[in-house]
């Protein structure tokens, strides 16, 4: 139950940084760095009687509209709620935080600073199992109708949308947007990074079975070994391919100097691992 609860307020935290970023960097400087918040300022300027967060909740409520009609339920609770929960937070700051003008004159320091804020949101959002939705669901329908890969057409959807700004808001402006939409992808994908604290491990050494015994027995990990041959000398060789955190990886760094200084081991940082004691696949 606690962890429910710490998830939940993660994923409310997340969304209030996409939030903040928002309504305090991008609406003032009519930055449409795609997704629902990027269509909305656009659609803001066209319909300035209807406020940013109004308009990011009924785009809400029509893209799932769309996506239940051409996709089914797939679309997972937190999904839902943090869609809407983003939507409301930015007509909440509208209300309680106007912006009369900019922050600043900078425009790319705000786009740099207002990213970063936001990137580091969405990952959170996502570390829970959840996405804010908006060009998520356009994406999956190009995937099911075009087979265009969900990544490219979440990319294509945002940079659609920075383009269009180019019309309203000037090709200074839209240019900024779309340097906005790549900085997005490039930040979320390292803070995706930093929150995953397990890496794969391969480890070749002469002291296998020891090293094997360690792993199992004293980390409490389980391990997968594949039968090997050297290339320069034919030589038969054990490969140990296991999972662990950053604590335990220290661990077995130390473990290693004692019993196999000439083993060779390489570490690889994981986005995502799915499975048996990991996160489960539906």
């Amino acid at each position: 139950m606690l962890k429910k609860v710490w998830s939940f307020l993660l994923m409310n935290l997340g969304a209030l940084a996409v939030a903040t970023n928002v309504h305090f960097f991008l609406s003032p400087n009519d930055l449409a760095t795609g997704g629902v918040s990027g269509l909305s300022i656009v659609l803001n300027k066209v319909f300035p009687d209807l406020s940013l967060g109004m308009i990011m909740i009924l785009l809400n409520i029509v893209l799932f509209i769309v996506g239940f009609i051409f996709l089914g339920f797939q679309f997972g609770v937190k999904t839902i709620y943090a869609s809407f929960a983003l939507s409301f937070m930015v007509w909440g700051l509208e209300a309680f935080f106007p912006m009369q003008e900019a922050l600043s004159d900078d425009l790319l320091i705000q786009l740099i600073i207002g990213q970063i804020i936001a990137a580091s949101g969405m990952a959170l959002v996502f570390h829970q199992g959840a996405s804010t939705g908006g060009t998520d669901i356009l994406a999956m329908i190009l995937n099911k109708f075009f087979s265009i890969e969900v990544g490219k057409g979440v990319l294509f959807s945002d940079i659609a949308i920075a383009t269009s700004s180019i019309f309203l808001f000037g090709p200074t402006v839209g240019m900024y947007a779309f340097f906005g939409v790549i900085l997005n992808g490039l930040v979320i994908d390292y803070m995706l990074q930093q929150f995953e604290d397990n890496k794969e491990i391969v480890i070749i050494s002469r002291e296998s079975e020891l090293v094997r015994h360690f792993i199992i027995n004293k980390l409490g990990r389980g391990a997968t070994i594949h039968e090997a041959k050297g290339a320069f000398n034919q030589e038969q060789k054990e490969v140990i391919t296991t999972i662990l955190s950053r604590r335990d990886y220290t661990r077995l760094k130390k473990y290693m100097t004692a019993v196999d200084e000439q083993a060779f081991i390489t570490v690889h940082s994981m986005n995502e691992i799915l499975g048996e004691n990991f996160k489960r696949l539906a």
